[in-house]
C-alpha cells in the first residue's frame, strides 16, 4: 500500500469479541474497519470490560488499521413520538458512545430516526435525543449522522436535514458531531453521484460542509436512482456502476476520509470483501 492511500476497509464481524475484528480487517488488506460492539437487533447492552478493551487496542496495534468505526444499533429511534421507545434510544446511544469510548473507537456512526408524527417535532426529538446521549458520555469519539434513503418517515435523506441536526445541538456538542455519506443510500434518496457528481458534492459542502464529512460508505445500489431504497449491491455491479466509485477513489478532497464497505458478503465474507477491496484500491492506483 502507498503512503498516500486512503484509509479503506470494511464492516467486519466482531463474532467472539470485538478483538476479533481487527484480524479479520487485517485479512482483507484493510487500514480501516467497522464493527458492532454489541448485537445491533437487540436491545440487550453491555459494558466493555478493561481486559476487553486492552484486547481490542492491541489488536488495532498489531494492524495496518488506522481507523475504528462503529455502527449503532438498528432499534435505536431519537425522534419517536413515544416516550418509552426514545428514552431506551437515548439510553442505548449512551451505552454505545461508552463503548465506543472504552475501547478507543475513533467515529459512532448512526442513522437518524424516524419521525412517525410530524416531521419538524422529529427533528427536534431527535437533536434532543443526539445532545442527551453526548452529555451523559463526554469523551473523544465523534458521532456521525449517516445520510438515509429517505423510505417512509426516515430522517436524514436531505443535506438539510442532516445539517438541521447538527444546527439544533449545542455548540460544544457540535463539535463531536459528523456526517457519514452512504452512495447508496444518497443515490436512492435523490443525489444523482452518476450524472452529477460534482453538483452532489458541491451542495454537500453547501448546506453541511465539507469538514463534517467524517467517513463514507461505499455502496453501489440494487435499486434505481431515487427509488428511496436501502439496498446495497457490489461495487460496481449496480445502479451507480464503477464511475462514482472511481471517482471517489482518486478525488484528493476525500483521500483522507475512511472509507467503509458495506456490500454483501455472499458465501466467503474474506474472499468477497477481498475482492471490493481490490477492485477500488485498483481505481486508486489508476488515478
Amino acid at each position: 500500500m502507498s503512503a498516500a492511500a486512503s484509509p479503506l476497509g470494511a464492516h467486519v464481524s466482531a463474532a467472539g469479541g470485538s478483538y476479533e475484528a481487527p484480524p479479520r480487517a487485517a485479512a482483507i488488506g484493510a487500514t480501516a474497519l467497522q464493527l458492532f460492539t454489541k448485537q445491533a437487533n437487540r436491545w440487550a447492552e453491555r459494558a466493555c470490560a478493561d481486559d476487553e478493551c486492552a484486547r481490542f487496542r492491541a489488536a488495532v496495534g498489531a494492524t495496518d488499521v488506522g481507523v475504528t468505526v462503529s455502527h449503532d444499533s438498528y432499534l435505536i429511534n431519537l425522534a419517536s413520538p413515544d416516550p418509552a421507545l426514545r428514552a431506551r434510544s437515548v439510553d442505548s446511544m449512551a451505552a454505545e458512545l461508552a463503548r465506543c469510548e472504552a475501547l478507543g473507537v475513533d467515529l459512532l456512526v448512526s442513522h437518524p430516526g424516524n419521525f412517525m408524527d410530524e416531521r419538524a417535532a422529529g427533528l427536534a426529538r431527535n437533536a434532543d435525543g443526539i445532545s442527551e446521549a453526548l452529555a451523559r458520555v463526554p469523551g473523544r469519539t465523534v458521532l456521525c449522522l449517516e445520510t438515509t434513503a429517505g423510505a417512509g418517515t426516515v430522517l436524514g435523506a436531505t443535506f438539510e436535514e442532516i445539517a438541521e441536526l447538527i444546527r439544533r445541538l449545542p455548540a460544544d456538542h457540535q463539535a463531536r458531531v459528523g456526517v457519514c455519506l452512504d452512495t447508496c443510500h444518497a443515490y436512492s434518496a435523490g443525489y444523482d453521484l452518476v450524472n452529477d457528481y460534482d453538483g452532489v458534492w458541491a451542495r454537500f459542502d453547501d448546506v453541511i460542509g465539507r469538514d463534517r464529512l467524517r467517513v463514507l460508505h461505499l455502496n453501489d445500489s440494487k435499486a434505481p436512482f431515487a427509488s428511496k431504497k436501502d439496498r446495497h449491491e457490489l461495487i460496481g455491479e449496480g445502479s451507480l456502476g464503477e464511475a462514482p466509485f472511481r471517482r471517489i477513489m482518486t478525488d484528493p478532497r476525500f483521500a483522507g476520509v475512511p472509507k467503509i464497505l458495506e456490500t454483501p458478503k455472499g458465501d466467503d465474507a474474506t474472499a468477497t470483501d477481498t475482492r471490493m477491496m481490490e477492485r477500488l484500491r485498483g481505481y486508486e492506483r489508476e488515478g
